[in-house]
């Protein structure tokens, strides 16, 4: 889990565009694996493990920020110019991508871990794909709507319009994929978890 937010994180500079609109970032495409794994560590282990899962992301993330900020100043040789800027380039934005994934992230993995364990407790633990779907539809509203504002608004002459196309498109993006990936995946591992013999 803590890979694919890195990662995701890391591939949100590369903006996608389609026929001239501004679609998503290029971590959406990874984005949705997270989310999955979260699902798994809920259902199997708990909200309350499925919280210290996502502050251990966080965390890992704020080290991701701070260690690439300092390899930014850190000096170089002159020879390395052009990989020093083609560094600085992508880590300058970095910061911001992370500070606003931060807030997404915990905004929308909090909610899409609490709505799970509601919705078992409501279908007693019964239809694992409406849990997975439907907690992740609201999770993914969350972190695409304050993800996409807070890592893209006002930056380059942004129009309005790519930034509400962003947010529809990524948000179709992750839900598709989640259920045809995602909860399909999902019920593979926990079937896989829950047939591992207890130590």
């Amino acid at each position: 889990m803590v890979t694919t937010y890195l990662t995701a994180n890391i591939m949100a500079v590369k903006l996608i565009s389609v026929f001239g609109l501004t679609l998503f970032d290029a971590g959406t495409i990874t984005f949705p694996l997270a989310y999955m794994i979260g699902d798994v560590i809920t259902e199997i282990y708990g909200f309350k493990t499925a919280k210290r899962l996502i502050w251990l992301t966080f965390f890992c993330n704020i080290l991701l920020v701070a260690s690439t900020s300092i390899g930014i100043i850190l000096p170089y040789p002159a020879y390395m110019q052009e990989n020093h800027d083609a560094y600085a380039t992508i880590f300058t934005v970095v910061p911001r991508i992370l500070g606003a994934s931060l807030v997404a992230f915990l905004a929308g993995e909090l909610s899409n871990a609490y709505i799970m364990v509601w919705i078992k407790k409501k279908t007693q633990g019964k239809h694992l794909w409406l849990r997975t779907i439907g907690s992740s539809a609201v999770g993914y509203l969350l972190d695409t709507v304050i993800f996409v504002l807070l890592a893209f608004s006002f930056i380059n002459g942004m129009p309005l319009k790519d930034l509400l196309m962003m947010i529809v498109a990524q948000y179709l993006m992750k839900l598709g994929l989640e259920s045809v990936f995602g909860t399909p995946m999902a019920y593979a591992v926990i079937r896989w978890i829950n047939k591992e013999p207890k130590k």
